[in-house]
């Protein structure tokens, strides 16, 4: 079976009898799959909470004389970069409590890392702008397992919008333009939303290239998490940066 079968593969099957009964198994799968990425937000917002709210620990990653970051909050910032990289060598080459555990530990690296996020916008701005992405995100989710329309074009164009989104980002570092500051932060929320859609059709259709074999579905289960979870994370800072209230 081709890729274009797969993705011609419905979610519904018509019995002989002609009920139609929802593919138990892709529902089961898509739950594990948001429930893993519940789990690591919920995590990742614990941790950034415990950090924010205990200086002892926010001192060990931020200096408070110099307002920049200390060593160990340079390595706690981009280990989370370093394991996207390792995650797939993790997922499909080492055993699925491994790489659980490296999805574990990756949520609650990047809630040390965004503990900022507490300190420099309100509790009640985090709150709405975390709602509004929450309904942006199950909206978008919600079209991508239902279409029929397929993304893949769509998930190609948008990847090259996310490689240029980082270069013009690193740029700005340099140029401190307010202007393409908030130009990139529109353009992140738009590449963001349709990333979701394309990544949700996308986690769907692995189900097929693992069904039958609970060990590797586990796996893609965990994989699509960790995009799910990259995107939602990703559109809640855009977001946050347009509509959140400064402390």
């Amino acid at each position: 079976m081709d890729m274009n079968e797969y993705q011609r593969k419905p979610a519904v099957e018509i019995l002989s009898g002609g009920e139609s009964v929802v593919d138990q198994g892709l529902r089961q799968y898509m739950i594990n799959v948001f429930n893993y990425m519940g789990v690591g937000l919920l995590l990742t917002a614990l941790v950034a909470y415990l950090f924010a709210s205990t200086p002892a620990l926010f001192g060990l990653l931020y200096n408070p004389t110099t307002h920049g970051m200390t060593v160990l909050g340079w390595l706690v910032t981009f280990a989370p970069l370093i394991m996207i990289f390792a995650f797939n060598y993790v997922a499909y080459n080492k055993s699925l409590a491994m790489t659980q555990l490296m999805f574990w530990l990756f949520s609650a690296l990047m809630g040390a890392s965004l503990s900022w996020v507490c300190i420099a916008y309100t509790g009640h701005s985090i709150t709405r702008v975390f709602l509004i992405s929450a309904g942006t995100f199950g909206a978008l989710s919600l079209y991508g397992y239902t279409t029929n329309r397929d993304l893949t074009k769509l998930g190609s164009f948008l990847f090259m919008g996310l490689i240029g989104l980082i270069i013009a980002s690193i740029v700005n570092i340099f140029m401190q333009s307010t202007a393409l500051y908030w130009a990139l932060s529109y353009i992140g929320v738009a590449i963001f939303v349709g990333l979701t859609a394309y990544d949700v059709q996308r986690i769907k259709q692995l189900y097929y290239y693992g069904s039958g074999n609970g060990d590797i579905t586990a796996r893609h289960a965990i994989s699509g998490a960790l995009s799910l979870y990259l995107d939602f994370i990703n559109l809640f800072l855009y977001l946050l940066r347009i509509f959140g209230n400064r402390r």
